[in-house]
């Protein structure tokens, strides 16, 4: 009574089914990547580091907003008030 009717799944069904299967969930997975990542980033976060306070004062001095003096005395501040290596 209940026949054959040529409605089952052929070795190439089960090779389609399984990879279409891990296709998704790949997918599926660096969606999700890219969506924590890009909200590990937040509004405002920049790609690049922080721009170095000795590197500024360069630029400036560069723009002719800093004379000699005051780059020279600004300079003695900042290695003289930065963190040393030891973290102490």
């Amino acid at each position: 009574m209940y026949g054959n009717w040529g409605h089952d799944v052929s070795t190439w069904g089960y090779v389609w089914l399984s990879a279409s299967t891990v296709v998704f969930w790949v997918v599926i997975g660096l969606v999700a990547f890219a969506v924590v990542r890009a909200a590990s980033r937040g509004p405002g976060r920049s790609q690049e580091p922080v721009a170095q306070p000795e590197r500024l004062l360069a630029e400036r001095f560069a723009r002719g907003e800093l004379d000699d003096d005051e780059y020279r005395r600004r300079i003695a501040v900042l290695r003289d008030n930065a963190p040393s290596a030891k973290g102490g």
